[in-house]
């Protein structure tokens, strides 16, 4: 892998002459990295099914991960337009809900399609254009989910786990071709998906309170702080750290913080 070129201008912005894609850039998390990015003078496409709230400032491309043609059409929009793709963003992503008892092989089928065969099949068409590119990377959105036993989450941590796996696998396939891969592992985030997810429950309030109470550092991470880890390994200042996993999760992996028990004198009666 070459060293970055000292052709890159980070006076106007760290990405400033770069192009960014992010699948699932119309909301939530994949929306907070197109602004991001945006404010790091990179030119943004945001792709995704529901377009309604891209700003002006980036190109919003129809995209459905679960189609390949889709994919194609929506990348050649983006060579269209600006001519290169530089940063890949695999953000798009569907929660699953259940244990390997309750989900149906339809669920099952439906949840890899778009986190992880979705996630190859935008890889594989973006993989030509980023070839051409000095700063060339790839992230993937992951998830704690993957390393940690979360209940009625095996759906979902199984795409994830094969997300993870899959980002060392690309990182060590392209690492000739100067293409960085690396991932981000979220906790718990405030964000449209975790309200849909919490929707779900029989007592929503009580779900949320319970998603908030796991979390050590005692709130739920924000989509800012997931963006900010993103761009971080999208950057070009971050060009020799690939393979690797940037976990953003309040300490919900590997912390175990001791909880002050409750006094005698103090104990409700």
């Amino acid at each position: 892998m070459s060293a970055p070129s000292s052709t890159h201008s980070l006076g106007s912005g760290e990405f400033a002459g770069l192009v960014a894609i992010v699948t699932g850039g119309t909301s939530g998390i994949g929306e907070e990295i197109v602004a991001h990015f945006v404010a790091g003078g990179a030119r943004v496409a945001a792709l995704g099914t529901n377009l309604s709230r891209v700003p002006s400032n980036v190109l919003a491309v129809h995209c459905d991960v679960r189609d390949a043609a889709s994919v194609a059409k929506g990348i050649d929009e983006v060579i269209r337009t600006f001519g290169a793709i530089d940063i890949l963003v695999n953000n798009a992503g569907v929660a699953c809900q259940g244990t390997v008892a309750s989900i149906t092989d339809d669920e099952w089928l439906r949840v890899f399609d778009v986190n992880v065969f979705g996630l190859a099949r935008v890889t594989r068409a973006v993989l030509p254009h980023l070839a051409h590119s000095s700063h060339a990377a790839i992230v993937n959105v992951c998830s704690v989910a993957a390393s940690v036993g979360l209940s009625e989450r095996a759906g979902y941590a199984a795409t994830k786990g094969a997300v993870h796996s899959l980002t060392t696998a690309m990182a060590a396939d392209h690492l000739a071709a100067g293409i960085r891969v690396n991932c981000v592992h979220p906790g718990t985030v405030s964000s449209p998906w975790l309200s849909r997810l919490v929707a779900t429950a029989d007592d929503a309030d009580a779900e949320r309170e319970s998603l908030q109470a796991r979390q050590p550092h005692g709130r739920f991470v924000t989509v800012a702080e997931i963006a900010h880890a993103v761009t971080h390994l999208a950057s070009p200042l971050a060009g020799s750290t690939t393979g690797t996993s940037l976990t953003v999760d309040g300490g919900l992996t590997t912390l175990r913080p001791r909880v002050a028990a409750q006094s005698t004198a103090t104990r409700p009666a």
